[in-house]
């Protein structure tokens, strides 16, 4: 064998052609079928174990699980014969119970299995043309019984147990609806079909005699004891409409429809014949599961029905439609959803519901979600993620990465990362995608279509191509090692292309026909070529030209490998070898042992050689590569292997097949040479993002910072209209509390003037009971000091009469005990006699016993194997007259049922046919006589068939009567401990089950506990939340006063200031009244906030009020500060104000000297000398211009009045603006923000020039 082990580790995909397809182990964890193998794998903690499948295995096709969810059984083809193989789940890892491979009747395939309840019996459909119905008993491998199902080779889908009777068995088909009952060693069927056949594809036991069944045509049918009870249409329902967003849509990403030939239909091709008739808007129930509810149905492509029994006696409503969703990343989002349904289960607590598809894919949904949202339309969610639904074409893997790229025929290309074992990114396309490359960097991946060769960026969130290719049908497509190459294949040519130009360097041309696979060798000089021509090219990319070949037109190459020095070519191909090519010849062949190898690949150390076959196995051997049969084969695969890639450190191997499942091996050399390839650098974690979408985030990221912030303001605004609201409700809820308060002290008052008085009553009735007491206990203490006396006299009599007793009993006593020890004596004399006897008598017993041990051992089997046919024969005629009975007594409950109807029809002619009524009722009479005729004839069979067990023990007992009691004794024994072991396996898990009640009990009274004692330390925080909450109300109304003192203050400081402006035209008198202010106002602020702070108060009530206290501090800081902020502003309008007049004054000194130059210069012109007579009223003018002294001081008074006028106004102003801001911080949280600045530019403004 190898030293080379490669161990499963995970795989991606889903086979939905196997029968019962999917179901649940426990709670979290399921059973699918994937490749090859069944996968176990656990929902919440993502592990995969695998159950492979049987050696030179072709597929899968059905599987059954337990009742019990112990054993698994799987339907295979190995080596063209049908195999049943049995597992027990519970074993780690699983292992075979048995394989049920010999069969006494012709068989192709195995199509349907299902278990018995007690999971004893196993029965298996067989494919058409045989059509046979196989019961067995699977423990002993013994066939019970076989039945024809049917003659007309029409296919049979699915079969099933009664989930309360061993013995009955329904299956389902094309025309067939069939139930079966096991009696007499034969499988006889029990009900009779009426009606046309119909195409039924699905049933499932509802209860113990009623069965659900669907159709292709839409319709559900429920017979309860084969007969139809009820039955409904479904129609096929159009998803609700939706908002169609408008987006431009990429060239090659236009709506598609999913292949036909790609996507698998029901359990078989036949069933696509029979289906394929009926018309397209006709729901095909494809699948039907029961709950305790009710049951869940298919209802055409992509929809799931609940039904829920009704209030009726055999009525079921539709509850609830359940859709797969749409999935926005197909190319048709329209048609991603239109899936067919191939099976569904309910976890054991019915919390989940699980389905999986005829596109390979896996949906999970929440039952609880159906409760909460009763009104929207529910969807089903990827179990994980969307897998292939077609054959993969192409693999590849990069360097920097732990990324993996696939295609398929499904037209998608997707990444996977085998690390984390998710799915990072996916497509899908119009045309189907043959071959994919990733870059080195696992930036970029290179896809090859129908059509075109794309080159495709690997963003965060989607792959978008940014460079097309004008190669048709590339099947081949391969990224050079350094990246800065890539080779594509269009027929027989391979283009050679620049990653960073675009640029084809090269064509190289030499095959004849179509290339097959293309390797590069590490250092990117060579690349090797091989195709259907039986040729392997070695290419120089330096010259273009070919350096070697190897042609053999006798094979037909699939694969090509070469070595890490590149001097040793691997291929592989239809020849059934695997050669190693050197230097244009072949060094040698290693048989493949009648297997066609389809791909080869060779590890980065050189040392380990895998290839996959195209029966889906993996193979791994040792380079130099053995010659004899020294490798180790795994089933992988349920088709073709198509590509194989191994990670650049020799760790993981990657496998694709045409079964569309990627499956991830670990590698492991038991030599330890090879794989331990420390990484120098860890995996890139850098991703592409374009401008745009980079620009588009950090829009929305800021259009979501403005939306915070507007959020953040109406929550301040909203704190603070509940501050508001709280405060209100606080004051209320105070005056309350006071008024309650007086309201108790009076109360209390009364109650302590009543307890006085009542206290004064009791002090007196008490003296009177203490006086009253006292003289009775004297009357009693007299009366029992007699009683006393008299009883002592009759102590002392019986006292001597008890001596003389005794005496008398003590020699009595004596006399006793020297007659028994005389008796003791005498038999123990005789005990040890017949003691030794009987020993000797045992130990001649023990020899018989072990004679007659021998013996039984050997008699042991023909008796069990005798009793065995007797208690089966027995039991099979008593089954046989009790169905008859059964079925008696079924046919008399329908002529019965039939007369009721008569009966309710005839009730309503009442008066027309009174005399039918009567003979009806006479009829009755007779026929509930015939019933109970016939009960007791039940009875009276009940009666034998208990005679007849007697009758078998009495049998028994001669047959145990001939051997020894030892041998019972021994029998019975072993029967005993088998049954204990067995009922100690089935109480473990309750006890289990209990002691985990148990503690969960105790916990949650550990948790009432905890909880009343959090009550206890609320009650008490309520209590000092209520005391603290009074000291605040005092504290408050102090705070109160201080401000109204503070008002006060402020209002004589304001007036006090507004009598100071006056005197803003006299500095001297203005400086005087500032320092008054500040003598009498400094001080006096110093003193309030002096008197302000009370520390006795603060140490009284820290404690209580520590955030009350901050939230003082805060305020007392802000008004201070506000204070400092107002006065500092006057000073400063009182500054510029002074500079403001001054300029205004020396601006008309200015005007005066101008105007006295301008008529000096009239007068210098001469301009006075003419018109002597009219200078005067010339002049007059010039006059009235200038103004006189005394003039130009009375418009400087009333310029001034008028200053003050408006610096009154101003005041007046800025006083109203401080009470605006006052009142907002009372209302607003405090802040250390500060307030507005005071604007007065409009006192500048209406200032004269």
């Amino acid at each position: 064998m190898s030293v080379i082990v490669a161990q499963s580790l995970h795989i991606f995909g889903l086979r939905s052609r196997v029968a019962n397809n999917v179901c649940y182990f426990d709670e979290q964890i399921i059973i699918y079928p994937s490749g090859n193998s069944c996968v176990k794998y656990h929902l919440e903690q993502k592990w995969q174990k695998f159950i492979p499948g049987s050696e030179k295995s072709q597929g899968m096709l059905a599987l059954a699980m337990s009742p019990s969810r112990r054993y698994l059984a799987i339907s295979e083809t190995v080596q063209e014969k049908p195999t049943i193989t049995i597992y027990e789940l519970s074993s780690v890892p699983c292992k075979k119970r048995k394989v049920l491979s010999v069969f006494d009747f012709p068989v192709q395939e195995f199509v349907s299995l299902a278990f018995s309840p007690d999971s004893k019996y196993l029965v298996a459909q067989t494919g058409p043309p045989e059509s046979n119905l196989a019961y067995w008993m699977w423990e002993k491998q013994r066939t019970m019984a076989i039945v024809k199902t049917d003659i007309q080779n029409n296919p049979v889908y699915q079969v099933s147990f009664n989930p309360q009777d061993n013995t009955q068995v329904c299956i389902t088909g094309n025309g067939i609806f069939k139930l079966f009952r096991y009696t007499e060693g034969t499988l006889k069927q029990t009900n009779f079909q009426r009606g046309e056949p119909q195409n039924y594809l699905s049933h499932a036991w509802l209860t113990e005699d009623r069965v659900m069944v669907g159709t292709d045509t839409g319709k559900l049918f429920l017979f309860e004891s084969g007969d139809l009870r009820w039955e409904t249409s479904i129609e096929c329902k159009e998803r609700p409409s939706e908002v169609e967003k408008d987006e431009l849509a990429h060239e090659s990403e236009s709506l598609i429809e999913f292949p036909t030939a790609s996507s698998p239909d029901l359990s078989s091709e036949m069933l696509c014949e029979a289906v394929g008739q009926q018309q397209a808007s006709l729901p095909q129930i494809s699948a039907i599961a029961a709950y305790s509810k009710g049951f869940a149905c298919s209802a055409g492509p992509g929809v799931v029905l609940l039904f829920e029994k009704t209030e009726e006696k055999e009525g079921y409503r539709e509850n609830r439609e359940i859709r797969i969703p749409q999935d926005q990343r197909t190319s048709d989002p329209n048609q991603s959803d239109k899936q067919d349904v191939m099976c569904m289960c309910f976890s054991p607590s019915e919390e989940t519901l699980l389905i999986s598809t005829n596109k390979n894919q896996l949906y999970i949904f929440t039952m609880s979600s159906t409760e909460i949202i009763k009104g929207e339309p529910a969807h089903f969610e990827y179990l994980n993620f969307p897998l292939h639904s077609a054959a993969i074409t192409g693999l590849d893997i990069c360097i920097r990465k732990p990324l993996v790229a696939t295609c398929s025929l499904d037209r998608s290309v997707r990444i996977w990362n085998y690390e984390t074992n998710t799915l990072d990114l996916y497509k899908e396309y119009q045309e189907e995608a043959y071959a994919v490359s990733l870059h080195p960097t696992g930036l970029y991946v290179l896809a090859g279509f129908s059509d075109k060769l794309r080159l495709m960026n690997l963003l965060i969130d989607d792959i978008r191509t940014f460079k097309d290719f004008t190669v048709r049908g590339c099947r081949e497509c391969t990224f050079s090692n350094g990246g800065h190459l890539f080779a594509a294949v269009n027929g027989n040519v391979i283009h050679i292309y620049s990653t960073t130009s675009f640029e084809n360097v090269n064509n190289l041309k030499g095959h004849n026909g179509k290339v097959r696979s293309v390797i590069w060798s590490a250092d990117d000089n060579k690349l090797i070529s091989c195709g259907t021509d039986g040729a392997v090219y070695e290419w120089s990319l330096l010259t273009g030209k070919r350096e070697s070949e190897c042609v053999l037109k006798s094979c037909s190459y699939s694969g090509v490998a070469i070595s890490p020095d590149a001097k040793i070519i691997f291929a592989v191909g239809s020849d059934q070898t695997l050669k190693e090519i050197s230097d244009s010849s072949i060094l040698c062949e290693v048989p493949t042992f009648d297997v066609t190898y389809t791909a080869i690949v060779v590890s980065h150390s050189g040392r380990m050689v895998f290839t996959g076959t195209s029966m889906g196995t993996i193979r791994s051997m040792k380079y130099p590569l053995p010659v004899h049969k020294e490798f180790n084969e795994y089933q992988a695969h349920a088709g073709p292997v198509t590509k194989m890639s191994i990670t650049c450190d020799d760790q993981f191997l990657l496998t694709v097949s045409e079964d569309g499942c990627l499956l991830i091996w670990k590698v492991y050399d038991k030599e330890g040479r090879g794989l331990k390839r420390e990484k120098e650098v860890g995996y890139a974690d850098e991703v592409l993002i374009t401008k745009t979408d980079m620009e588009e985030k950090t829009q929305v990221m800021l259009e979501l910072k403005t939306r915070v912030e507007e959020l953040k303001m109406e929550n301040e605004y909203q704190l603070r209209l509940k501050d508001m609201n709280y405060n209100e409700k606080m004051k209320e809820l105070t005056e309350k509390f006071i008024q309650e308060m007086e309201s108790l002290k009076t109360k209390n008052q009364v109650l302590k003037a009543e307890k006085e008085k009542k206290e004064l009553q009791y002090q007196e009735q008490l003296a009177e009971l203490m006086e009253k007491q006292s003289r009775e206990v004297q009357d009693l203490e007299s009366g029992n000091n007699q009683k006393l006396l008299l009883e002592y006299e009759k102590y002392q009599e019986l006292q001597v009469k008890s001596q003389r007793m005794q005496e008398e009993y003590e020699k009595q006593l004596h006399d006793m005990e020297e007659t028994k020890n005389q008796a003791l004596e005498e038999l123990t004399e005789y005990y040890e006699a017949k003691l030794h006897e009987k020993t000797t008598l045992l130990e001649e017993a023990q020899d018989d016993a072990r004679q007659q041990l021998q013996e039984f051992e050997e008699t042991k089997k023909q008796i069990e194997e005798d009793e065995d046919r007797e208690i089966q024969e027995i039991k099979i005629k008593y089954e046989r007259r009790l169905r008859e009975e059964r079925e008696s007594n079924l046919r008399l409950k329908g002529e019965t049922g039939i007369m009721r109807k008569k009966f309710n029809s005839l009730q309503k002619e009442i008066e027309e046919r009174s005399n039918d009524i009567e003979t009806m009722k006479m009829e009755q009479q007779k026929l509930q006589s015939v019933i109970k005729s016939l009960e007791k004839d039940i009875l009276g069979l009940k009666r034998e068939i208990q005679e007849r067990d007697e009758t078998i023990q009495d049998k028994e007992k001669r047959i145990y009567d001939l051997k020894k009691k030892n041998q019972e004794l021994e029998k019975f024994k072993f029967v005993l401990d088998y049954k204990i072991k067995e009922l100690k396996k089935q109480i473990e898990p309750r006890e289990n089950d209990i002691k985990a009640m148990k503690e969960q009990i105790q916990e949650m009274e550990r948790e009432l506990e905890r909880f009343h004692q959090q009550n206890m330390q609320l009650e008490l925080n309520i209590t000092e939340l209520r005391q603290k909450l009074k000291a605040t109300d005092r504290e408050m109304h102090k705070e109160q006063q201080k401000e109204r003192d503070m008002e006060a203050l402020v209002k004589r400081f304001k007036t006090d200031l507004h009598n100071c402006v006056g005197f803003i035209q006299e500095p001297k008198k203005l400086k005087e009244g500032i320092r008054e202010l500040y003598d009498k106002y400094v001080q006096q602020a110093d003193m309030v906030e002096i008197v302000g702070v009370d520390t006795d108060l603060q140490q009284e009530y820290t404690r209580q009020r520590e955030h009350l206290e901050r939230n003082l501090a805060t305020l007392k800081k802000k008004v201070v500060k506000e204070s400092e902020i107002h006065r500092a502003d006057n000073v400063r309008i009182m500054q510029e104000n002074v500079s403001l007049i001054k300029e205004i004054n020396e601006l008309r000194r200015e005007l005066k000297v101008t105007r006295t130059h301008v008529h000096d210069l009239q007068s210098a012109l001469g301009l006075n000398r003419k018109n002597k007579k009219q200078g005067i009223p010339d002049t007059v003018p010039s006059r009235e211009l200038l103004p006189s002294p005394s003039v130009l001081r009375l418009n400087v008074d009333e310029e001034t009045e008028r200053i003050i006028e408006m610096q009154r106004l101003e005041i007046k102003r800025l006083r109203d603006q401080i009470q605006g801001q006052e009142q907002a911080i009372a209302l607003r949280p405090l802040s250390g923000g500060r307030l507005p600045t005071l604007e007065i530019e409009s006192s500048h403004g209406t200032q004269p020039q």
